[in-house]
């Protein structure tokens, strides 16, 4: 098998702890994560799953602070008779000095809201399991590598804690944060259970900590046994919804969950919780506390939304450029259905002279980051996506989103939360914000109109030919 190619990773340059890597058989294949693309917007399970994981690796990757989440936590605790903890500050958590060392290092200054009730679970005493509920940019990373790094005893010379990510790249980053937080601890050893990072057969593993794919760690545990699981403290199964969208990682972190002693600290992640998590999450983390975010209803009274009526899409274009050409002054997010509409969109705006970012399927993720930087820094005044691509991306001057396609489902139903997700892009951080969704049929006006009905929120008519009214909306 032919080793994974690391060679543009920024992760070789990092290391306050020693990483189990021979020579010449691990390098990081961060520009191998490529979406396919292909003609028809449908997609095949590992597409889907190997777009998932490509966003949440672009999310760590852009992600240059905590988000300011405004979501309010709601705690289930195991026992609904024990006292509910929360903290305020790092200090109160108790922690040994050279981890407060490496969380302020890291530029951590007080707990985020997920931080705050999710690491007084996750250090008590006796140890508690946790299900928790985090989007990117939380501190949920952190939060549960801090954990590992708490429980670890660094005189014991075996693996304590185990880390399953969904694929190689996620494992990278997640190793680069407890890299970064043990830093003042460098007795801590880390190693990548990851395809191609061979050992020999029958080697045991003396590191700390293990972070790795379900495959291999399996593998490690079982078959090669390079590590025994019935030694392992802290398991922690990040970004389940992602790993789920494999049917062969599902499977195995359960294999691998069975092997782990029944004393062992289970903690499971995941930012969104359809069924299918929960089921998951159920089998893997035994007797848990949970920490859920409310649904934020807020997020649509600071947006204004409109709706324009047009016959085709070159009429929608036309509307666009109407609108576009009186609010040069914001920064705009437009959203397609598909790749090709994307794509021939940006195609047409640069035409008319617009400077125009596309983010699109085929780009490999650091491309991606770069586009989101360019958009970020002001260098161009308009992004048009796919909403696969731009899911979880905080851009704080975007004062204006657009639906050029209405969200819809596989089945052409309306997608609620994705409307919800895209004109949440605007309207953050205290700022009032502006939606305009394109109509183009009879069809696109009932997705419209059911949308409405969804919210309880009336979205008025505007006419694009009448460029006092869009400026006056816009300001």
């Amino acid at each position: 098998m032919s080793a994974p190619d690391l060679r543009a990773s920024k992760f070789s340059q990092l290391r306050p702890c020693a990483v189990t890597v021979k020579p010449g058989t691990l390098e990081p294949r961060s520009r191998n994560c490529v979406i396919k693309t292909n003609a028809t917007p449908e997609k095949t399970d590992e597409e889907e799953k190997e777009d998932r994981a490509a966003q949440s690796l672009l999310n760590k990757l852009i992600r240059s602070n905590l988000v300011d989440n405004t979501n309010q936590v709601e705690v289930l605790q195991r026992d609904p008779s024990s006292p509910l903890y929360s903290v305020k500050s790092f200090e109160e958590l108790r922690l040994k000095p050279q981890l407060l060392q490496g969380v302020y290092a890291m530029g951590f200054n007080r707990p985020s809201k997920i931080q705050e009730n999710a690491l007084p679970m996750m250090l008590a005493e006796p140890p508690q399991n946790l299900i928790a509920q985090s989007q990117s940019g939380t501190g949920k990373t952190a939060a549960f590598v801090l954990a590992m790094l708490s429980r670890v005893e660094p005189a014991e010379r075996y693996p304590q804690c185990l880390c399953l990510s969904p694929t190689y790249e996620l494992a990278l980053q997640t190793g680069k944060v407890i890299e970064q937080m043990g830093k003042f601890h460098p007795e801590l050893k880390l190693a990548y259970a990851v395809r191609g990072n061979k050992l020999e057969r029958g080697q045991k593993i003396s590191e700390h900590i293990v972070i790795g794919t379900p495959g291999t760690v399996l593998d490690w545990c079982s078959k090669l046994k390079f590590i025994d699981p019935k030694k392992i403290k802290v398991f922690v199964l990040d970004e389940a919804d992602v790993m789920i969208a494999t049917q062969g990682h599902q499977d195995q972190s359960i294999r691998i969950q069975r092997m782990l002693p029944r004393n062992c600290q289970m903690l499971l992640f995941s930012a969104t919780f359809e069924d299918s998590v929960w089921k998951f999450a159920q089998k893997v983390v035994p007797d848990p506390n949970i920490i859920k975010l409310k649904r934020e209803e807020e997020t649509l009274d600071t947006i204004k939304q409109y709706y324009v009526l047009c016959n085709s899409r070159d009429e929608k274009f036309q509307a666009l450029c109407n609108i576009y050409g009186a609010i040069t002054i914001a920064q705009a997010m437009i959203f397609c259905h598909t790749r090709k509409t994307a794509s021939w969109l940006a195609a047409e705006l640069s035409k008319e002279g617009h400077q125009v970012a596309l983010l699109s399927g085929e780009m490999v993720v650091e491309q991606r980051a770069a586009v989101i930087e360019r958009f970020r820094e002001g260098k161009e005044k308009v992004l048009v996506t796919t909403n696969v691509c731009a899911r979880g991306i905080d851009v704080e001057q975007v004062s204006v989103v657009i639906n050029f396609d209405l969200p819809v489902d596989k089945d052409g139903n309306p997608d609620n939360e994705t409307y919800l997700h895209r004109i949440g892009r605007t309207g953050r951080f205290g700022k009032r914000g502006l939606a305009v969704n394109m109509v183009d049929s009879k069809h696109s006006m009932n997705i419209l109109n059911r949308i409405q009905e969804h919210f309880n929120k009336k979205i008025e008519r505007l006419d694009t030919d009448d460029l006092d009214e869009i400026e006056k909306i816009a300001n």
